[in-house]
């Protein structure tokens, strides 16, 4: 999984944070008294579930900088750091977007990732590891796909789209809740706290659920930006950098680097559901049925 962990943990942590504010502050109560209005929930839905999703687009540089310690290149230090500068520069040139941030962090394992919120302000970072283990050639594809997330528009489309489902997530979870509380607990009283625990619960399972969406949707990205990086370097580039990229998978990075990395993961079954990229070989075929 790679930038898009982040977002989704966030706005996760955010929505939990606005669903217990929605408790406190009375909303519930409020929408109970008015006879649990539909549309007038899905309005509140809407307003929450949009606000996470973008509270954590807002922060994701941010937060991106801090967890993986990236060093922001403002002046190359060396000909590798002026060659990373000057080919960034040149693709985002040719993609049309603005001069992203570039940066460095430290991992002995080749990776890389680009976040933001706008086209025109993003972060492009590799790792030292990448710059030491593959040929130019094959960092510039790496570096042709970020940009190729960050012209297409990947973080906003992702955005927007875990923005709908925690829209119905924060919706859905009221209704079951009203229902179970009154249906099932048949409390006539007002809402009791088995309407507070069913929502929670079912704001939980609808939120991984959800999360199976925006994954989803990750996957197909991750198609188009090796393209984009075929692209900007040669197929075949693109295709031996993620063959590299396969090789050193037999070093799993940790936990919070691998929520970054280009290499992805893999997996079957349920696992496979949550991952924000497609397994290597699925990849690797995917550009070579295209040459």
């Amino acid at each position: 999984m790679k930038r898009i962990f982040l977002l989704v943990v966030t706005n996760l942590a955010v929505m939990l944070v606005l669903s217990v504010a929605a408790q406190l502050l009375g909303l519930d109560r409020y929408l109970a008294q008015h006879g649990q209005n539909l549309g007038g929930l899905l309005i509140v839905s809407a307003f929450f579930g949009f606000g996470g999703a973008l509270i954590s687009l807002a922060i994701s540089k941010w937060m991106a900088k801090r967890a993986m310690g990236v060093r922001v290149i403002t002046s190359p230090a060396s000909q590798d750091e002026e060659w990373l500068v000057s080919t960034v520069r040149a693709q985002a040139q040719q993609a049309g977007i603005g001069m992203p941030e570039v940066g460095i962090f430290e991992s002995p394992q080749p990776n890389a990732f680009a976040t933001g919120a706008r086209r025109d302000a993003a972060l492009v970072a590799v790792s030292t590891g990448l710059l030491r283990n593959m040929r130019r050639n094959e960092v510039e594809a790496v570096l042709g796909h970020e940009i190729a997330h960050v012209a297409n528009g990947d973080m906003v489309t992702l955005t927007l789209i875990q923005g709908v489902v925690n829209t119905f997530v924060f919706f859905l979870s009221r209704v079951i809740g009203d229902l179970v509380d009154k249906a099932i607990l048949r409390n006539e009283r007002g809402r009791g706290i088995g309407y507070f625990v069913t929502v929670m619960a079912a704001q939980f399972v609808l939120g991984i659920l959800a999360t199976m969406i925006v994954m989803w949707f990750s996957r197909k990205r991750e198609f188009r930006a090796d393209q984009g990086g075929a692209r900007a370097a040669g197929a075949g580039n693109m295709i031996a950098a993620l063959e590299r990229l396969k090789a050193a998978s037999n070093q799993p990075l940790p936990s919070q680097m691998a929520a970054f990395g280009i290499q992805g993961g893999a997996g079957a079954g349920l696992r496979r559901l949550f991952l924000s990229h497609p397994p290597l070989e699925e990849r690797i075929a995917a550009l070579q049925n295209l040459r």
